[in-house]
């Protein structure tokens, strides 16, 4: 029996007491606090005590933040339950409204700190109590150029219910309708990209067959979301004055372009070492010159495939956690304890997985589809990393606790690397070993290679899309352009394949996301040959820098392990332990 989570920690129900109470309490509160301090920050600043009373202001939002990230994850991770349901549907918009309304009222909190002139605000934070804020605020003002007046920011901020997020919504719920014919069965996504890890090629073949069929079916519905969102984009961003099309995000992320731009060159520069050399050597396994696109994370022929439990999952995770740090391990159990997971498979449920941190006053809350794979064991070790991490960073509180996504991916790929090297080392049995060696390379080239294939397909789509619209022929194109290239020639690239841009959620939902997976890999590849070549003390460094959230800058969390995103040459050392891995399988084909 697979766990579900219990929702009822953040609210009792959708039409519970708490919850409209909450609800009537965060628009009073939204109200008040703008009658209370709208255009006055600035006189603040200038009196008698502005730490005392500029601090008192920022935890009044801190509580208000908190109150209305409660609200919304919960009707978040309810209508991710079920995102087919019009009840819940009709919930999670109607709420989405109500606190867009609402939240409008605290527009005017950033914008105003972000006016006052450096010095004075400078002045105020050197003293406590406003001091603890002061890298919430030095966040907050490297927004302070791309600001725009606050009626346009209102304006921004109301429609966004109607743009965006409505252009969110469709999708979602778009995708968890389709419903794809695998030998007469219709089953909805989850389970059919699951077969493409079936041992039988052909039920791979026909799994991909039906996947390509819907998505071709439903191309124009994602041809015009994909138009729609790059549009809203380049509008925003035209508006604030961002001048490349990702670089909205690298200031989110709090990462210089510079470092993003070597990181990526970095993986292009790789592909032939890596994944052009994996898929190369896998085809050769299956005694073929080229793979099919459906083969690509095939399971390898004669070894035994079979469904791993949930508890012997669970017990893998958390023993693996426990030999580097029984404190993580006992987060980790609190997960499984207290119902913070759901892990079925169910029609209408959101595909894929994540971890949801709620909010510091809470809980996070883990989502998985687990159908008994070893990459699920590896999704359950990533989404708790995440998890542990979110419990940690908690105590920052609503403002600070929130991670920048270039350390975001740093504990769960970390959790994935502990509970691989845990089974490894328990393998003895060379065939399952070169199994589990070459589940751990697929992983790493999902991991860097396509998320970075990701991130140049969607930057060809952002800046072929400021000239018009994109033709559903032209999306496809600029796929197959960056898949060919990252993928290599092992890998032949048939019908159909075409259309599998349109089922990517990241591209929908965060433009520019997938760099974070690739720099979090990178970064855990070196941060664990820190941990390799000499451990003593690194389990309390490591553990400072989940606590930090998001009080200290990347360069400044890394420092004490030696490490330096900076350096160009960073992003060799994390790319050089997927080539050692790489030359330990082909090292395993010329002995046998």
């Amino acid at each position: 029996m697979l766990p579900e989570w219990d929702l009822s920690h953040l609210y009792p129900g959708m039409d519970s007491e708490a919850f409209k109470g909450d609800f009537a309490r965060a628009e009073e509160e939204c109200r008040a606090f703008a009658a209370a301090y709208r255009g006055r920050l600035d006189e603040l600043a200038r009196g008698d005590k502005p730490a005392e009373a500029l601090a008192e202001v920022v935890r009044r939002y801190e509580a208000l933040e908190d109150l209305l990230g409660r609200i919304m994850s919960y009707a978040g991770l309810v209508y991710s339950g079920d995102t087919t349901d019009p009840v819940r549907a009709k919930f999670y918009g109607d709420t989405q409204e109500r606190l867009t309304t609402a939240s409008t009222e605290l527009l005017f909190f950033g914008l105003e700190l972000n006016r006052i002139e450096d010095e004075v605000l400078d002045r105020a934070m050197s003293e406590e109590p406003l001091a603890r804020y002061k890298p919430w605020v030095e966040d907050l003002r490297k927004d302070k150029p791309f600001q725009l007046d606050d009626k346009i920011e209102q304006l921004f901020h109301e429609k966004s219910v109607t743009g965006r997020s409505a252009w969110n919504r469709l999708f979602d719920e778009t995708m968890a309708s389709l419903r794809f014919t695998v030998r007469g069965e219709e089953l909805p996504i989850e389970p059919t990209l699951n077969k493409l890890q079936d041992p039988d090629e052909s039920v791979r073949r026909d799994a991909s067959d039906a996947l390509a069929k819907t998505f071709k079916a439903n191309l124009r519905t994602f041809t015009l979301i994909t138009n729609t969102l790059a549009k809203d984009k380049e509008i925003s961003d035209r508006w604030r004055g961002f001048e490349d099309v990702a670089d909205s995000r690298h200031l989110a992320n709090r990462v210089e372009r510079e470092v993003v731009e070597a990181m990526v060159s970095a993986v292009r520069e790789a592909y032939p070492r890596l994944s052009h050399r994996y898929y190369a050597l896998k085809a050769r396994w299956f005694g073929k010159d080229k793979l099919d696109h459906w083969d690509r994370n095939a399971p390898l022929p004669k070894v035994e495939q079979r469904t791993i439990p949930w508890n012997e999952a669970r017990d893998t995770v958390l023993s693996a956690y426990s030999a580097f740090s029984p404190r993580m391990a006992s987060i980790a159990q609190r997960f499984f304890d207290e119902s913070w997971i759901d892990a079925p498979t169910r029609p209408g449920k959101a595909p894929g997985a994540f971890a949801h941190p709620t909010v510091p006053s809470a809980h996070p809350y883990v989502l998985l589809n687990y159908q008994g794979k070893p990459r699920d064991v590896m999704t359950l070790a990533h989404e708790l990393g995440h998890g542990v991490h979110q419990v940690m960073a908690g105590p920052n509180g609503a403002l600070m606790a929130p991670t920048p996504l270039t350390l975001a991916e740093t504990a769960s790929v970390f959790g994935e690397m502990l509970t691989f090297r845990r089974l490894l080392d328990q393998t003895k049995d060379p065939v399952q070993r070169k199994a589990m060696l070459a589940s751990k390379v697929e992983d790493m080239i999902n991991t860097v290679v396509r998320q970075i294939a990701f991130y140049s397909f969607e930057r060809k789509v952002h800046l072929e899309r400021r000239n018009g619209e994109l033709t559903a022929d032209k999306l496809c194109e600029l796929w197959m352009s960056v898949q060919d290239e990252s993928l290599g020639p092992a890998i032949r690239l048939g019908p159909g394949y075409e259309s599998f841009w349109t089922y990517i959620p990241h591209f929908i939902h965060s433009p520019f996301y997938v760099y974070a997976y690739a720099f979090g890999d990178c970064l855990v590849n070196s941060l664990y040959g820190v941990y390799e070549r000499s451990n003593e003390g690194f389990v309390d460094r490591y553990f400072a820098l989940l606590s930090a959230g998001g009080t200290k800058h990347y360069s400044e969390l890394l420092a004490p392990f030696g490490l330096d995103a900076g350096d160009p040459s960073f992003w060799q050392i994390g790319l050089s332990m997927i080539e050692r891995l790489i030359g330990e399988l082909e090292a395993m084909e010329q002995a046998t």
